[in-house]
């Protein structure tokens, strides 16, 4: 009888550790057991332990005999996910253990995002502090809050950290290395409104079945904002029947693209909203991508609530999300098929007197980020909303030379048999946050074969975890 779902797999203790933390919630700003448990790890192995207020943890080993005199290496990963969940399942990130299950290859965590990023990494870690392979001195950072601007990684402390050389576990896709990325920026709007007594009948439009995805990675693949759907459709909805919203509510992250988003309108004619909703589907079905083949609206019915919007405020806000310039803004000029500048409306939520927009921003340049940034403090002004701007983090430039990479490429070809790319992405990676704090630091971001993250079809490849592994452990032992 197994005792763990993933028996079978090298190193047992790799795995093990990833089932154990999977049992531990560990949302962003929910980290705080993940912590406690990685704080009695090192506890209980005599290892080094620093926990900062933020609930980052550095934990260190020294040398195995023999390596005594070889540098330490920083390896690093962020031990919070992104938590998604399809609707219908019954979950709480706050208190549940993920529910895991292996299908072929593949390992996934049922209805829910799996967490294998970044949990990759944790475990990982956790696997070589063990003792599983020899290594030199080890300085593993386990960071918090990275899904939701890099704040673990921003508040830590630097001056613990004497490697020269790190590996950042925070990557997806075998055989290849990320050696620069983008920076970035959250922006909040809020647009107040004053709530009227509601009157008519109440439709629920909910739209969902999108493909979602990384704001980052997936942002150039075509893929449909739910978001800017809703607001497409209550543009075309004004033309054919007078409405007021009564709330409008969509995505989970500013990071991620939304999938799902549901607006609850005051009408005079429901069966008037049904019908032109199911033109809009039919047309809407035609445009999208294969990748959001899973496209659905459904329209059903609810009671009165007491309040809705105005019609002046109904039109702000169905104006705000059509018009809004989503998605990506400008490719690369230098770098083929990449991605250089890009926004994401990832989260409308409306509340008893305000509607909340959040936007994740996207370049490796800092001044089309404060473009960005001037951008969306117009577009709010001109609806007389409030824009903030907050959780700015740096981008990583690519280095000409790395002996770490070098180590890196060698290894790969050992293990893979083929060189490995080395890449640079349209995505935030906390070593931006560390190059800056520790510019001599020799930096690659490498990882398994992760795909969907942060949709709950996330699925981690077995197999090729097992070869982060190998090529993990390969560059220690040179």
């Amino acid at each position: 009888m197994k005792k763990y779902l993933t028996d079978g797999y090298k190193p047992e203790a790799l795995f093990r550790y990833f089932e154990e933390i999977s049992a531990i919630p560990r949302g962003s700003k929910n980290e705080a057991k993940i912590s406690d448990y990685l704080e009695k790890f090192a506890g209980e192995r005599g290892l080094f332990c620093h926990r900062d207020k933020l609930h980052n943890v550095l934990i260190k080993a020294p040398a195995s005999a023999g390596y005594e005199n070889q540098p330490a290496v920083l390896l690093q990963g962020h031990t919070d996910m992104v938590c998604e969940k399809n609707s219908g399942t019954r979950h709480n990130f706050l208190t549940d253990p993920l529910e895991l299950y292996i299908e072929g290859d593949w390992l996934r965590a049922r209805g829910t995002t799996l967490g294998a990023d970044n949990g990759v990494a944790v475990a990982l870690m956790l696997a070589l502090l063990d003792g599983e392979v020899e290594h030199p001195a080890l300085e593993c950072l386990f960071t918090v809050q990275e899904e939701i601007g890099l704040i673990g990684a921003g508040g830590f402390d630097y001056s613990l950290i004497s490697a020269k050389c790190m590996i950042n576990l925070d990557s997806e896709g075998e055989g290849q290395a990320v050696a620069g990325c983008a920076g970035g920026c959250r922006t909040d709007i809020t647009l107040p409104y004053e709530p009227v007594p509601a009157a008519g009948e109440t439709v629920v439009l909910k739209l969902g079945g999108l493909a979602g995805g990384h704001s980052g990675m997936d942002i150039g693949r075509g893929r449909a904002n739910a978001i800017k759907l809703m607001g497409r459709l209550l543009l075309a909805l004004r033309r054919e029947v007078d409405y007021n919203i009564i709330s409008i509510d969509g995505g989970l992250a500013e990071n991620a693209i939304p999938r799902e988003c549901e607006a609850t309108l005051a009408v005079g004619d429901a069966l008037a909203v049904e019908k032109a909703a199911a033109r809009f589907a039919a047309e809407i079905s035609a445009e999208l991508s294969r990748e959001d083949a899973g496209f659905s609206l459904s329209c059903s019915r609810r009671e009165l609530p007491e309040y809705m919007m105005s019609a002046a405020d109904t039109k702000t806000v169905a104006a705000m999300l059509a018009s809004f310039s989503n998605g990506v803004i400008e490719m690369s000029r230098d770098i083929p098929g990449l991605v250089e500048y890009s926004r994401n409306l990832g989260i409308v939520r409306t509340h008893a007197d305000k509607v909340c927009f959040a936007v994740s921003t996207r370049s490796s340049l800092e001044a089309r980020i404060d473009a960005s940034c001037d951008y969306l403090s117009a577009f709010a002004g001109l609806c007389d909303a409030g824009a903030e701007h907050h959780s700015r983090y740096p981008g990583w430039k690519f280095d000409a030379v790395s002996p770490l990479r070098d180590k890196y490429i060698e290894v790969c070809r050992q293990v893979l048999g083929r060189e490995p790319q080395i890449l640079t992405i349209h995505a935030g990676l906390e070593c931006g946050i560390i190059k800056a704090a520790v510019p001599d630091m020799d930096i690659i971001s490498i990882g398994p074969i992760i795909k969907n993250i942060h949709t709950p079809d996330e699925a981690l490849n077995l197999p090729s975890y097992e070869r982060l592994w190998q090529i993990v452990t390969g560059i220690l032992r040179k």
